[in-house]
């Protein structure tokens, strides 16, 4: 199993995940571009017990998300940096990493691109990049192994 490592701006807050995810999603809601403050948001869903924080502490903040159930953006007190996000469709038992704030980002690139219908008209998507233009049924595109590991992260206590 490989280990990521990621981050806040200012170092204050560090973590290590155990690869892989569980699923990378590009996130083309304008929420997420509001949020984020770019044309789109990268997410790594991954088991909340494959994530260990290492330094510093986390700001936990409600914030509003386009399913209408909201998501808790966890940040650095001290420079804001957003570093995951719980969604309240999954639950605290997943986390959704800022790919971008992981040391070495390319290691998680876009699985699927969602939310497509609001993208950024100069926004090209890769050749057969799989996408939809809203959200998607997760057994007509994740590998089976994530969706076991998803199935028994649900079931543990």
């Amino acid at each position: 199993m490989k280990t990521a490592k990621g981050g806040c701006a200012c170092d204050q807050v560090r973590y290590e995940a155990e690869l892989p995810a569980l699923f990378v999603h590009c996130c083309h809601c304008t929420r997420c571009q509001r949020q984020s403050g770019a044309a789109f948001a990268l997410n790594a869903m991954i088991e909340a017990n494959r994530v260990r924080l290492t330094s510093g502490e986390i700001e936990v903040i409600d914030t509003p998300s386009e399913s209408g159930k909201g998501q808790k953006v966890c940040r650095c007190p001290t420079c804001k940096t957003a570093v995951w996000s719980i969604y309240a469709g999954p639950g605290p038992k997943f986390l959704f990493l800022r790919v971008g704030a992981m040391d070495q980002p390319d290691l998680l690139p876009p699985d699927i691109h969602i939310f497509t219908d609001s993208k950024q008209p100069w926004i090209q998507l890769p050749e057969g990049a799989p996408s939809v233009e809203q959200f998607y049924d997760r057994k007509a595109y994740w590998p089976a192994v994530s969706l076991e590991r998803m199935q028994q992260a649900i079931a543990s206590e």
